[in-house]
């Protein structure tokens, strides 16, 4: 990627279970949005994990947000239902 930059992921709960780990780099473009990230993790993970994320918060910065069009920042906190999700 031209612009590319690295976003750190942390996963909690049922979306560490399907990526096997707590926390990734992922490389996206600097323009991107939380859209792009949910289809780059779709993408490497499958249809379990695209099931997670619909039903995720995510936190960036000190925003928590389901507003997958907002940009994503440095670091994205994937934050599915805790319990009966």
């Amino acid at each position: 990627m031209v612009d590319s930059e690295a976003i750190s992921v942390r996963y909690f709960a049922a979306a560490v279970d399907i990526t096997g780990c707590s926390e990734e780099s992922v490389a996206l473009t600097q323009s991107s949005t939380l859209a792009d990230l949910v289809a780059v993790l779709t993408d490497k993970y499958g249809t379990e994990m695209a099931r997670i994320l619909s039903v995720s918060a995510f936190l960036v910065g000190d925003e928590l947000t389901r507003d997958v069009e907002r940009a994503t920042g440095p670091v994205v906190d994937v934050l599915p239902p805790f319990a009966g999700g």
